[in-house]
């Protein structure tokens, strides 16, 4: 029962509750933002390289791998006393997805900088500026001003 309660009172943490609403408030922030760079941002930069086709999911590197090649009996075949090699397979590097990510945090994060600072431009332009207020002269003070007004009397 002990290590019930224990787990209990971790998850109803106050810090645990709050991660686990910024989580799903993330979740659903990325569904906007995701959908603000396909819909808002890409069409204008589609237009800007409509030549050039840019993907990068399709790039690969193929590397070709070699294997002895063998004889009917499974013996490798040897020439000059060397083994034969041949073609197998590929190993396949796939490094567009990876640039395609980069790429598309890029994307993101300067679509978010721009909606952010755009909002914080509009912020500070609809903010009535507050009066600086004079700050309030201590006691100790104020009395010390009645003394000497009292003595130049």
């Amino acid at each position: 029962m002990g290590w019930i309660k224990e787990f209990r009172e971790f998850a109803m943490r106050g810090n645990v509750m709050d991660m686990a609403v910024g989580v799903v408030i993330g979740t659903a922030f990325t569904k906007i933002v995701s959908s603000m760079v396909a819909n808002i941002v890409m069409p204008p930069l589609n237009l800007l390289t409509a030549k050039a086709n840019v993907n990068f999911n399709e790039l690969a590197l193929k590397i070709p791998t070699e294997a002895p090649e063998l004889n009917p009996d499974g013996t490798m075949k040897m020439v000059d006393g060397q083994p034969v090699m041949a073609m197998r397979d590929y190993a396949i590097l796939n490094y567009g997805p990876f640039l395609q990510s980069i790429v598309d945090f890029l994307l993101i994060a300067i679509a978010v900088f721009v909606v952010i600072k755009l909002i914080n431009t509009a912020k500070t332009r609809f903010e009535k500026p507050v009066a600086a207020e004079a700050p309030k002269t201590p006691e100790d003070i104020l009395l010390l001003r009645e003394i000497r007004d009292a003595l130049q009397r």
